[in-house]
């Protein structure tokens, strides 16, 4: 229960957020672990080439990014994917396993990202890595249920200083540009597709957006603004900080760090590494709170929905946050961490988004054919009559991704949907959903 003794009680989010703090929302959670953390092993894959991979997975998450905007903008809903699959396919089965899916993502992104600041943060102080993570989740789960404003203004924080922390990395290639062959790969086959299946790690969070879109102020316009700028702006700096780690250190180098781009900077500048290293902790921190925020929305969601049990519609009265799906997302998140291997959880993770954004994507095309005449205050581009060519594309785009995961990959995604079966059978027949 509450701290202060107040009942909890079912109620609505408040509307706090603007442009400026959703675009900032999606650069956070956008930003991260992804590129301070998993840079290193898929350079290991891709070579001194490590910048066409993350020009691959931008180019998959423009193409799906548009699509969330366009479906946001039609539906502005925090159950997100849930809301966008029933009403292009308007199956509730299938509507509850995309958003379970969802939220499987979302808890162990967070997981994920948590791992990477147990690491940074163990290079930096010695604390064990899984001490870090753990205590990263708990603190951050509580700074959620305090509120949403609150949050957003953690999170501008945060973000601010990665940014710097990445535009510090670029600049210190100067000197390095051109010193390397761009286009040599590490010699692995399919290297260059693989370590772009890892780095789209670090662009997921875009379809997170989403979940705020009820305290968003004029949703229908700056939740598809904010997504667009988003994706753009980190775009340029995962792209720009590849480059520049390739031309500062080999490739075979930047594979073997477990702090990457804090070596990067120390074999530079001598001494420097631990200033890269506290900002990653802020970067990956403000990853870990967006990701916390985002699933705990989208439990929220379904539960207003009438998919997930009534209890994580529960709204704290004077925080004016759903605490109880917080206090799930944070406990579910601390689980997966304890398995404590960072490439095996991004890869989890990825699996379970591209799968998604095939829905997503197919979603778009579906409903410009059944449902013309609804509302799009923003619309993708790009067309042939009806059918969204942009969208077509990121959907094969996707589910090619897919075919690139080896079969024990493949095989525990199949679990998760399985056990999402059950449980959607189960609260059924309980009586728990509708």
């Amino acid at each position: 229960m509450p701290s202060d003794g107040v009942t909890s009680k079912v109620g609505k989010l408040k509307r706090e957020l603007t442009l400026f703090d959703v675009t900032m929302y999606g650069i956070g959670v956008i930003l991260g672990a992804g590129i301070y953390a998993l840079i290193g092993p898929a350079a290991g894959l891709a070579g001194n080439a490590l910048w066409i991979s993350f020009g691959i997975a931008a180019i998959i998450a423009a193409l799906t990014g548009l699509s969330y905007a366009e479906l946001a903008a039609m539906y502005p809903k925090a159950s997100a994917e849930y809301i966008f699959v029933q009403k292009a396919f308007g199956w509730r089965s299938f509507s509850f396993l995309v958003g379970w899916l969802m939220m499987y993502v979302t808890i162990v992104a967070a997981a994920t990202v948590s791992l990477g600041f147990g690491g940074y943060l163990s290079a930096l102080t010695g604390v064990p890595a899984m001490v870090g993570s753990l205590g990263l989740i708990a603190a951050l789960t509580a700074f959620n249920i305090w509120g949403i404003k609150e949050s957003s203004r953690l999170n501008i924080v945060l973000t601010s200083v990665e940014v710097v922390g990445l535009l510090l990395i670029i600049i210190l290639g100067f000197g390095h540009y051109g010193t390397v062959n761009y286009f040599e790969t590490a010699g692995i086959p399919n290297g260059i597709f693989l370590a772009a299946i890892l780095v789209f790690f670090a662009y997921l969070g875009f379809e997170d957006m989403d979940a705020v879109t009820e305290e968003t102020k004029k949703p229908r316009r700056n939740i598809p603004r904010a997504l667009l700028i988003s994706v753009a702006i980190t775009t340029i700096l995962y792209m720009a900080v590849s480059i520049a780690a390739v031309s500062i250190m080999p490739w075979q180098t930047l594979a073997a760090s477990s702090a990457p781009l804090a070596d990067v900077a120390a074999s530079v500048l001598p001494g420097s590494g631990w200033l890269l290293s506290l900002i990653a902790l802020t970067a990956t921190s403000s990853t870990v709170l967006i990701l916390l925020i985002a699933g705990s929305r989208l439990a929220y969601g379904m539960a207003n929905e009438g998919s997930l049990p009534r209890p994580l519609r529960i709204i704290h009265p004077s925080r004016c946050t759903p605490w109880i799906a917080v206090l799930l997302m944070g406990i579910l998140s601390a689980a997966l961490a304890l398995i404590g291997k960072i490439e095996i959880v991004a890869n989890m993770t990825d699996l379970g988004a591209f799968l998604i954004f095939v829905f997503v994507n197919l979603a778009v095309v579906t409903l410009r054919f059944t449902k013309p005449r609804e509302p799009r205050p923003f619309r993708v581009p790009l067309n042939i009559g009806r059918f969204p060519i942009l969208p077509a594309i990121g959907a094969v785009f996707c589910a090619y991704m897919l075919f690139q995961f080896n079969l024990m990959m493949l095989a525990f995604g199949c679990v998760v949907l399985v056990i999402g079966a059950i449980v959607y059978v189960v609260l059924l027949k309980a009586g728990k959903i509708r």
